[in-house]
């Protein structure tokens, strides 16, 4: 997991993120509608968010809960930029770094997150890490993605990220100390014109930060081509998401 490339391709990407992640942009509302369903009279005072990115899961928390503290993190520090809106209340603090590595607050109520525990190098030690920030009663509530997850990127490059199965989260989070309050998952399949509108999307979102793929004018035609011929209809080819949703709470 090459940390330095994944930053790179998302600050690169913070312009256009907000306006192309569409899945990512509703992964985030229905990540605040869970929380709300399985913890309805939950009222976080101290809330941190690792990955926050453009804030469009931050803005949810702040406008839903109005925390005292809402600290939000993001491995870019350009992100910044991003969140001046939210970062002009005192209660709203940014600060930059490896949320696997960097310090952050504890005594929270929620430590949450969309869209960003796949890019970890070991999602098990964070949840050892993320039980000894939180209260007791606190929670741990977040959204990743799962195997399928970009399935047709993959089944064409053999490039992308390892996803870790449902089965091996409840087992790192039960031996993190949790108790499972939720775990469920569903897909999304978008439509776009051509694959390169599909590749597009993807560069546009900043999600490319593993790929490590080089394109050559004949290896972009290959990839076209077997795109629309597996994934594609008369009208449109697919891209599939695969989202991941985790509600846990420390005894």
């Amino acid at each position: 997991m090459d940390k330095r490339l994944i930053a790179e391709r998302f600050a690169r990407a913070r312009a256009t993120y907000s306006r192309e992640a569409r899945v990512q942009q509703q992964v985030a509302e229905r990540m605040a509608g869970r929380i709300r369903s399985v913890l309805p009279n939950f009222a976080p005072r101290r809330v941190a968010e690792f990955g926050c990115g453009t804030g469009l899961y931050s803005r949810l928390l702040y406008d839903t809960w109005h925390p005292d503290l809402l600290h939000l993190n993001d491995l870019c520090p350009e992100m910044a930029l991003c969140i001046e809106d939210l970062t002009a209340h005192p209660e709203v603090i940014f600060a930059p770094g490896d949320a696997e590595t960097c310090p952050l607050p504890d005594g929270l109520h929620l430590l949450t997150s969309c869209s960003t525990l796949q890019w970890f190098e070991s999602p098990a030690r964070f949840f050892l890490r993320a039980s000894s920030l939180l209260t007791s009663g606190g929670v741990l509530a977040f959204s990743t993605f799962g195997g399928d997850n970009l399935r047709e990127i993959r089944a064409l490059t053999d490039k992308g990220l390892t996803y870790p199965p449902s089965v091996d989260l409840s087992q790192w989070l039960e031996e993190a100390g949790f108790r499972i309050l939720l775990l469920d998952e569903e897909e999304a399949v978008l439509h776009f014109p051509t694959p390169l509108d599909v590749l597009r999307h993807l560069r546009m979102t900043g999600v490319t930060g593993t790929t490590g793929h080089t394109w050559s004018r004949g290896r972009l035609a290959n990839f076209a081509h077997d795109y629309t011929h597996l994934f594609g209809s008369a009208q449109s080819v697919t891209l599939t998401y695969h989202p991941v949703y985790v509600i846990a709470a420390v005894p």
